[in-house]
């Protein structure tokens, strides 16, 4: 394994006075990690230095061609003032597939877990501990090659930069109301949906500025092909309660694995609960809604871990969802992987790290 050359700030900035107050992604801690990729010599130079700009060509190739990549995971501190990541190893693994996906060379992912826990212990003072606060890790490569031209690049940068943060939606674990896009699309199976690269965000911003514009917080996607199978929430994966059945949508090439909806999973399962995995119609939900069975629907994602849905619109129906309040499922989830995360509940499963 690398060692990792260590260069410290030498004026630290001043932390947030009122952690209440933090947002989401706006305020970034004293130092950063980098690592180069050249080929011939494959990822070498790992190093936390202070956060800074960084220099590009304006011909680098991830302004062009948008081959990009990243991840969002989180570090928690407990009450005892310990801090926790929560399945590092498969934030790690995930960003592996990909890199596999984008012509990115795979990285060690034993050691990249290692140098984003090295890096978060250097900045462990800037992990907040007010009640619904973290600290928000985002790992990313991209190609740094300065040419243009349509090529897998040959010269790349993998960076891990940190935030402290508060709740993603200003509801916080309050409803939220997603509107059902059926004219735009995400991705279709054979292209990147499953990956977690940037050209999947941008290609959503359409449908989102729109949905902000009627007072939704988000989008729920359907398929590509017919626009009537449910597939994702914009930042998270999506469940819905009917009756005595729990449904996600199946993973065929086209949603995110995301690591809360794996985890989501088998704690429900865990508990003995009827949870399925496969094709749900926004038709099927609709009816399930007129004949009172549709009784939750929550998302899971790293930035809100679990957020409960209160409204879903759907070609002008608006569907009403436990009266616009969390519902126990939800609720008993939030808690429970909350718990795990920040120390206050036994982690019999072993998903946390301790830095």
């Amino acid at each position: 394994m690398q060692s990792i050359r260590i260069e410290k700030i030498t004026t630290p900035k001043q932390k947030p006075a009122d952690e209440s107050k933090l947002g989401f992604g706006k305020l970034f801690t004293d130092h950063m990690f980098v690592m180069n990729y050249d080929e011939g010599q494959g990822w070498h130079d790992p190093r936390i230095v202070p956060y800074a700009p960084i220099s590009l060509e304006p011909s680098a190739m991830c302004f062009h061609y948008a081959q990009e990549v990243f991840e969002g995971m989180k570090a928690y501190r407990t009450p005892e003032g310990n801090i926790n990541l929560f399945r590092p190893e498969k934030n790690m693994a995930r960003l592996n597939q990909s890199n596999e996906r984008l012509c990115i060379p795979l990285i060690d992912e034993e050691f990249a877990v290692e140098a984003i826990r090295t890096l978060v212990d250097i900045d462990r003072d800037w992990v907040p501990s007010e009640k619904d606060t973290s600290l928000y890790i985002r790992p990313f490569i991209f190609a740094t090659d300065p040419e243009v031209g349509v090529h897998p690049a040959n010269h790349l940068l993998f960076m891990v930069i940190l935030s402290p943060v508060g709740a993603y939606y200003p509801e916080g674990l309050n409803p939220v109301k997603i509107y059902v896009e059926t004219e735009y699309v995400r991705s279709v199976k054979g292209g990147m949906g499953y990956t977690k690269a940037g050209g999947n965000y941008a290609a959503s911003l359409k449908a989102q500025d729109e949905a902000k514009k009627k007072a939704y917080s988000q989008v729920l996607w359907l398929d590509g092909v017919e626009k009537k199978y449910i597939e994702e929430v914009g930042t998270m994966n999506v469940f819905f309660v009917l009756d005595g059945e729990i449904v996600t949508p199946k993973l065929e090439g086209s949603i995110l694995p995301g690591i809360t909806r794996m985890t989501a999973i088998e704690l429900l399962k865990s508990w003995g609960m009827n949870i399925a995995e496969r094709r749900v119609s926004i038709d099927e939900i609709h009816d399930a809604y007129k004949s009172g069975k549709l009784k939750e629907i929550f998302g899971t994602g790293t930035a809100a871990v679990i957020s409960p849905v209160g409204e879903l619109c759907w070609k002008d129906k608006k569907m009403a969802v436990n009266n616009g309040k969390i519902g126990v499922l939800s609720q008993k989830l939030y808690d429970t992987m909350t718990g795990i995360q920040f120390g206050t509940l036994e982690d019999t499963f072993g998903w946390t790290l301790k830095v």
